[in-house]
C-alpha cells in the first residue's frame, strides 16, 4: 500500500455514519447527519451537522484582451436581500451542472444568462464554496469573448425567475467595483482576481461601466 492510499484510507477510518436525516426535500435538499469524528488525539466524538446539497456548478469570466474589459451580470438574489442590502449582486455567469460536464453546462449558462457564444473555454481551479454546511464544488472557467459572438440578448431563463442585465466592464473598473464594495460576489472577486494576475496584467487601464 503506497503511502497516499494509506493516508486516505487513515482518513477513512476517522468518520463513522450513525445516522442521516433528511430535513428538507424542496428546491434542494437539506440533510442533518449524526456521525462519530476520531479526533487528532484518537477520542471519538459524536457530532450532528446539517448539510445543503444543491449539486455542483460552473462559472465563467468572459474577456476580451484587446478591449481590456470583462462580461459580468446583475440579478437579484433572495438571500441576500436583508440588513441593508437591496439583493442585487454582480456576478459572473454560472449555474448548475444538471448531469452535463462542467465544458458543456458553462457554455450554455453564459449564453443563456449573457447572450455571448462561447468557443473555447479554460478551466482555472475548483472550489467548495462553502465547505461548512454546503456540499457545491464550483469549477471555475474563463473564456475570450468577442463582440461578434453575442448570438442574443441574454438574460437568463424567465421560468426560473431570472432577470439579468448584461454589462460590458472595463477590467481596471471591475477591481475598482470588488474595492468599493460594489461587486461582494465570492465567485466573481476570486475570477476577477485571477483575470487580474494572469490575463492582463497589473496595468490595466481605467474606465467606466458600460451597460450592453
Amino acid at each position: 500500500m503506497n503511502s497516499l492510499h494509506r493516508s486516505k484510507t487513515m482518513e477513512n477510518e476517522r468518520v463513522r455514519i450513525r445516522n442521516v436525516e433528511v430535513l428538507s426535500d424542496d428546491w434542494y435538499l437539506l440533510k442533518k447527519t449524526t456521525f462519530d469524528y476520531r479526533r487528532a488525539d484518537g477520542v471519538w466524538q459524536t457530532l450532528n451537522r446539517e448539510t445543503y446539497d444543491r449539486g455542483n456548478g460552473a462559472t465563467i469570466l468572459l474577456y476580451n484582451l484587446e478591449r481590456r474589459s470583462v462580461i459580468l451580470i446583475r440579478q437579484f438574489r433572495f438571500p441576500t436581500y436583508r440588513d441593508g442590502h437591496d439583493g442585487f449582486l454582480v456576478e459572473t455567469p454560472a449555474g448548475l451542472l444538471d448531469n452535463a460536464s462542467p465544458e458543456q453546462r458553462i457554455r450554455a449558462e453564459a449564453e443563456e444568462e449573457t447572450g455571448y457564444r462561447v468557443g473555447d473555454v479554460r478551466k482555472v481551479f475548483e472550489v467548495f464554496m462553502s465547505p461548512g454546511s454546503v456540499t457545491e464544488k464550483l469549477h471555475f472557467f474563463v473564456g475570450e469573448y468577442t463582440a461578434d459572438a453575442r448570438a442574443g440578448e441574454g438574460g437568463g431563463n424567465v421560468a426560473e425567475g431570472e432577470d439579468i442585465e448584461v454589462m460590458e466592464v472595463p477590467i481596471q473598473q471591475a477591481l475598482m467595483m470588488i474595492a468599493e464594495g460594489e461587486i461582494a460576489d465570492g465567485k466573481t472577486i476570486m475570477l476577477l482576481q485571477y483575470a487580474q494576475l494572469h490575463l492582463f496584467g497589473v496595468g490595466a487601464n481605467r474606465g467606466l461601466v458600460t451597460d450592453i
